[in-house]
Protein backbone atom coordinates (compact mmCIF):
# COMPACT_ATOMS: atom_id res chain seq x y z
CA UNK A 1 0.00 0.00 0.00
CA UNK A 2 0.86 3.86 -0.28
CA UNK A 3 -0.73 7.10 -0.34
CA UNK A 4 -1.45 9.66 -2.99
CA UNK A 5 -2.55 13.13 -3.43
CA UNK A 6 -6.14 13.55 -5.35
CA UNK A 7 -7.29 17.21 -4.54
CA UNK A 8 -5.60 18.36 -1.82
CA UNK A 9 -6.17 14.91 0.22
CA UNK A 10 -4.28 11.93 1.06
CA UNK A 11 -5.86 8.88 -0.09
CA UNK A 12 -4.59 5.60 1.10
CA UNK A 13 -3.98 3.19 -2.00
CA UNK A 14 -3.12 -0.28 -2.83
CA UNK A 15 -0.73 -0.33 -6.02
CA UNK A 16 -1.97 -3.60 -8.51
CA UNK A 17 0.61 -4.58 -11.42
CA UNK A 18 -2.37 -5.30 -13.77
CA UNK A 19 -0.07 -6.66 -16.84
CA UNK A 20 -1.96 -7.19 -19.71
CA UNK A 21 -3.52 -10.88 -19.71
CA UNK A 22 -4.61 -13.13 -22.82
CA UNK A 23 -7.91 -14.78 -23.56
CA UNK A 24 -6.12 -18.67 -24.22
CA UNK A 25 -9.75 -20.57 -24.00
CA UNK A 26 -13.27 -20.06 -24.98
CA UNK A 27 -15.51 -22.76 -23.18
CA UNK A 28 -18.78 -23.26 -25.26
CA UNK A 29 -21.44 -25.03 -24.39
CA UNK A 30 -21.69 -27.44 -26.82
CA UNK A 31 -17.87 -28.75 -26.19
CA UNK A 32 -17.71 -28.19 -22.40
CA UNK A 33 -21.08 -27.89 -21.10
CA UNK A 34 -20.78 -24.30 -19.77
CA UNK A 35 -19.51 -20.90 -21.28
CA UNK A 36 -16.84 -19.29 -19.81
CA UNK A 37 -13.42 -17.39 -20.95
CA UNK A 38 -9.69 -18.86 -19.56
CA UNK A 39 -7.78 -15.90 -19.23
CA UNK A 40 -3.93 -16.19 -18.83
CA UNK A 41 -1.66 -14.11 -17.06
CA UNK A 42 2.49 -13.62 -16.96
CA UNK A 43 4.26 -15.59 -19.99
CA UNK A 44 6.22 -17.95 -19.28
CA UNK A 45 9.53 -17.28 -21.92
CA UNK A 46 11.91 -20.57 -20.81
CA UNK A 47 12.08 -24.04 -20.68
CA UNK A 48 8.48 -24.05 -22.62
CA UNK A 49 8.07 -28.29 -23.91
CA UNK A 50 6.25 -29.62 -26.69
CA UNK A 51 3.72 -31.03 -24.50
CA UNK A 52 3.24 -27.33 -22.89
CA UNK A 53 1.73 -25.97 -25.99
CA UNK A 54 -0.83 -23.93 -24.37
CA UNK A 55 -0.10 -23.69 -21.11
CA UNK A 56 2.25 -20.76 -21.66
CA UNK A 57 1.24 -18.58 -19.16
CA UNK A 58 2.03 -19.04 -15.44
CA UNK A 59 -1.78 -18.22 -13.78
CA UNK A 60 -4.28 -19.34 -15.52
CA UNK A 61 -8.08 -18.63 -15.13
CA UNK A 62 -11.84 -18.81 -15.90
CA UNK A 63 -14.51 -16.55 -15.51
CA UNK A 64 -17.87 -17.78 -16.30
CA UNK A 65 -19.03 -15.02 -18.47
CA UNK A 66 -20.94 -14.75 -22.12
CA UNK A 67 -18.37 -15.49 -25.11
CA UNK A 68 -19.87 -12.31 -26.40
CA UNK A 69 -17.10 -9.66 -26.71
CA UNK A 70 -13.95 -12.20 -26.51
CA UNK A 71 -11.87 -13.55 -29.12
CA UNK A 72 -8.86 -16.21 -28.99
CA UNK A 73 -5.89 -14.44 -28.29
CA UNK A 74 -7.20 -10.92 -27.24
CA UNK A 75 -5.42 -9.03 -24.88
CA UNK A 76 -7.46 -7.85 -21.95
CA UNK A 77 -5.26 -4.47 -20.48
CA UNK A 78 -6.26 -1.93 -18.16
CA UNK A 79 -6.98 0.89 -20.59
CA UNK A 80 -10.59 -0.95 -20.12
CA UNK A 81 -11.09 0.43 -16.64
CA UNK A 82 -11.63 4.28 -15.91
CA UNK A 83 -10.53 6.38 -13.16
CA UNK A 84 -13.33 6.76 -10.42
CA UNK A 85 -14.72 3.88 -11.67
CA UNK A 86 -16.62 1.34 -8.39
CA UNK A 87 -14.53 -2.27 -9.03
CA UNK A 88 -14.67 -5.60 -6.96
CA UNK A 89 -11.53 -7.17 -5.88
CA UNK A 90 -11.16 -10.88 -5.19
CA UNK A 91 -8.30 -12.74 -3.74
CA UNK A 92 -7.06 -15.06 -1.20
CA UNK A 93 -6.58 -13.35 2.19
CA UNK A 94 -3.47 -13.73 4.32
CA UNK A 95 -3.06 -17.06 6.33
CA UNK A 96 -2.45 -16.61 9.94
CA UNK A 97 -1.68 -20.70 10.81
CA UNK A 98 -3.30 -22.71 13.53
CA UNK A 99 -5.02 -20.74 15.91
CA UNK A 100 -6.95 -20.87 18.96
CA UNK A 101 -10.62 -20.69 19.53
CA UNK A 102 -10.34 -17.16 20.86
CA UNK A 103 -8.64 -15.75 18.28
CA UNK A 104 -10.21 -17.58 15.12
CA UNK A 105 -13.68 -17.66 16.56
CA UNK A 106 -13.92 -14.59 19.05
CA UNK A 107 -14.29 -16.46 22.27
CA UNK A 108 -14.07 -15.10 25.14
CA UNK A 109 -12.27 -17.38 27.36
CA UNK A 110 -12.79 -18.04 30.93
CA UNK A 111 -12.72 -16.21 34.31
CA UNK A 112 -9.08 -15.97 35.73
CA UNK A 113 -9.87 -16.60 39.31
CA UNK A 114 -12.06 -18.49 40.93
CA UNK A 115 -9.90 -21.84 40.53
CA UNK A 116 -9.35 -21.52 36.82
CA UNK A 117 -5.48 -22.35 36.38
CA UNK A 118 -3.99 -22.50 33.26
CA UNK A 119 -7.20 -22.47 31.29
CA UNK A 120 -8.11 -18.83 30.36
CA UNK A 121 -8.13 -19.15 26.80
CA UNK A 122 -9.50 -22.83 26.31
CA UNK A 123 -12.59 -23.82 24.44
CA UNK A 124 -14.95 -24.97 27.00
CA UNK A 125 -17.58 -27.88 26.56
CA UNK A 126 -17.86 -29.25 23.38
CA UNK A 127 -21.06 -30.72 23.90
CA UNK A 128 -23.02 -33.29 25.84
CA UNK A 129 -22.60 -36.89 26.15
CA UNK A 130 -26.00 -37.15 24.10
CA UNK A 131 -24.01 -38.41 20.47
CA UNK A 132 -21.08 -38.99 22.12
CA UNK A 133 -19.12 -37.25 19.33
CA UNK A 134 -18.44 -33.33 18.20
CA UNK A 135 -20.66 -32.74 15.97
CA UNK A 136 -19.73 -31.50 12.16
CA UNK A 137 -19.08 -27.42 12.11
CA UNK A 138 -18.43 -26.78 15.51
CA UNK A 139 -15.89 -23.63 16.43
CA UNK A 140 -12.67 -24.89 17.31
CA UNK A 141 -9.46 -24.09 17.02
CA UNK A 142 -7.55 -24.63 12.86
CA UNK A 143 -5.99 -23.00 10.76
CA UNK A 144 -7.36 -19.46 10.60
CA UNK A 145 -7.10 -17.55 6.76
CA UNK A 146 -6.23 -18.01 3.12
CA UNK A 147 -9.81 -18.18 2.37
CA UNK A 148 -11.54 -16.34 -1.15
CA UNK A 149 -12.67 -12.55 -0.08
CA UNK A 150 -14.41 -10.45 -2.11
CA UNK A 151 -13.96 -6.52 -1.34
CA UNK A 152 -17.01 -4.66 -3.30
CA UNK A 153 -17.17 -0.99 -3.99
CA UNK A 154 -13.38 0.04 -4.42
CA UNK A 155 -12.59 3.14 -6.29
CA UNK A 156 -10.28 3.33 -9.06
CA UNK A 157 -7.71 6.12 -7.72
CA UNK A 158 -4.99 6.52 -10.64
CA UNK A 159 -4.34 4.22 -13.72
CA UNK A 160 -0.85 4.13 -15.14
CA UNK A 161 -1.47 2.38 -18.55
CA UNK A 162 2.51 2.93 -19.96
CA UNK A 163 3.71 0.77 -16.63
CA UNK A 164 0.30 -1.33 -16.20
CA UNK A 165 -0.33 -0.16 -12.59
CA UNK A 166 -3.95 0.89 -11.01
CA UNK A 167 -3.57 2.52 -7.79
CA UNK A 168 -7.18 1.27 -6.01
CA UNK A 169 -8.57 3.32 -3.15
CA UNK A 170 -8.09 1.49 -0.01
CA UNK A 171 -7.31 -2.15 0.95
CA UNK A 172 -7.36 -5.38 -1.03
CA UNK A 173 -7.31 -8.87 0.25
CA UNK A 174 -4.41 -11.16 0.38
CA UNK A 175 -0.56 -10.18 0.69
CA UNK A 176 1.65 -8.70 -1.08
CA UNK A 177 2.57 -10.95 -4.60
CA UNK A 178 -0.90 -12.58 -4.41
CA UNK A 179 -2.78 -13.41 -7.40
CA UNK A 180 -6.18 -11.15 -7.38
CA UNK A 181 -9.18 -10.47 -9.53
CA UNK A 182 -10.55 -7.51 -10.81
CA UNK A 183 -14.29 -6.98 -12.12
CA UNK A 184 -16.11 -3.96 -12.97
Amino acid sequence: MTQIWIDGKVVPCTLISAGPCFVTQLKTKDKDGYEAVQIGFEKKVKNLKKTDKGKEYKYLREIKDSLSGYQLGQQISISDFQEGEKVKVAGLSKGKGFQGAVKRWNFKGRNQTHGVKHEERAVGSIGGTGPGRVLPGHKMPGRMGFDRVTVRNLQIAKIDVENNLIAIKGAVPGRKGTLIEIKV
